[in-house]
């Protein structure tokens, strides 16, 4: 079949977007599910930093490929062994396909999956299988979603079935915002009732994280970022108190409203530098969470001494340390309960035509997070 995809040719290329237009729209071929695989028909996808950082290099991939991970839509057809959804079913996708026997799925942890990893970097599906094609030339999948398609060809290992009563515009925050931010919360860091959390950098899922914490019934929480509307959306769901990184010290102001240090704190800005100031804000005894990918060639600081004498802990968190099976509907639940007001997330709803201007924004960290819509 043939369906309009958001392709990028070439890594790097310059700001702004809406001149140099990295992703070009274009009609695509799309092969039939094979074993295993789900035709899915994209309703709505989510605009994420992992998307940007390929787009502007600091995340390299193998070129050309369809982008797009964050992601909710419908089953149209099923390839042959496909027993976990079928036709007509609603799904978010996992921008991790686990496959059930290695090491790491084997102890509950598919996150860090051997073959899935392998195969999103090698921008394949599970089995090794491209299923776009422009003319005679392979267009990877990203993350073995590629949501930026009006159709898409996925693993049946990325998909978690939903059920209907969530928008598309919501429910596609929950395949990598809501997994990742309330996932460190909840999975990683396993907040505890009255402890202190300070959250650095506000996008999806730093916000997210601050829901998570609100909801793990934390306390302080204190959210950190340079831009004031997003210091007014962490109070309005959830933060404590908020700090704007460029008018104060933040390690300073974090200490003092933690009586110390705080007992968790969340890095989500993608720096190397604000993951030290998240390191000196964290209390003796205390944990740092880690949940953004910056470059990787970028390297972190920190008094090796205090890890032992104060007994602190470092920790990294992929995909929140969720197992998405399990977490998905968990945090579907808590959405419907109003317990994680996730849709106030939401900065704009687009068209796929709008997307370069859109990254625009996202790279200004002008929004949180802004949806594609394929109606």
């Amino acid at each position: 079949m043939r369906t309009q995809a958001a392709v990028l040719y070439e890594m790097g290329q310059g700001r702004p977007y809406r001149e140099t237009q990295p992703l070009r729209l274009e009609e695509v071929e799309l092969e039939d599910p094979g074993p295993g695989e789900v035709l899915v028909e994209v309703e709505a996808a989510g605009l994420c930093h992992s998307d940007l950082s390929v787009i502007d290099g600091t995340r390299p991939r193998v070129m050309p490929m369809v982008l797009g991970h964050e992601a909710t839509g419908v089953v149209r057809a099923v390839g042959p062994g496909v027993t976990e959804v079928r036709e007509g079913d609603r799904v978010v996708f996992s921008f991790v396909p686990s496959c059930g026997r290695c090491r790491f799925c084997a102890v509950g942890r598919p996150a860090l999956c051997e073959r899935g990893n392998a195969a999103n970097v090698q921008g394949c599906l599970l089995d090794g299988s491209c299923h776009f094609r422009r003319g005679e030339r392979t267009l990877h999948h990203h993350l073995g979603v590629s949501a930026f398609s009006r159709f898409t060809v996925a693993a049946q290992e990325s998909l978690v079935r939903i059920e209907e009563d969530v928008p598309p515009e919501v429910a596609a925050l929950f395949g990598c915002a809501v997994l990742t931010g309330v996932g460190a919360v909840f999975n990683t860091a396993r907040v505890e009732p009255g402890s202190s959390v300070a959250v650095f950098g506000l996008g999806g899922v730093g916000l997210s994280a601050v829901l998570g914490a609100r909801a793990a019934g934390a306390f302080p929480i204190v959210a950190v970022d340079v831009r004031e509307e997003k210091l007014a959306l962490a109070r309005e769901v959830g933060a404590t108190h908020a700090v704007h990184a460029r008018e104060e010290d933040a390690v300073a102001r974090v200490r003092e409203l933690t009586d110390g240090g705080a007992a968790y704190t969340f890095e989500c800005a993608g720096s190397e530098q604000v993951l030290e100031q998240a390191y000196r804000a964290t209390a003796r005894g205390g944990t740092t969470v880690t949940v953004s990918l910056p470059d990787p060639g970028r390297t972190v600081s920190v008094p090796a001494v205090s890890l032992v004498t104060e007994e602190r802990t470092l920790r990294g968190s992929y995909m929140g340390s969720s197992v998405p099976r399990r977490d998905i509907p968990r945090y579907l639940a808590l959405y419907r309960a109003g317990v994680l007001p996730v849709d106030r997330l939401l900065s704009r709803v687009i068209r796929l035509e709008e997307i370069n201007e859109a990254f625009d924004r996202l790279a200004e960290g002008a929004v949180v997070r802004q949806v594609v819509r394929f109606d």
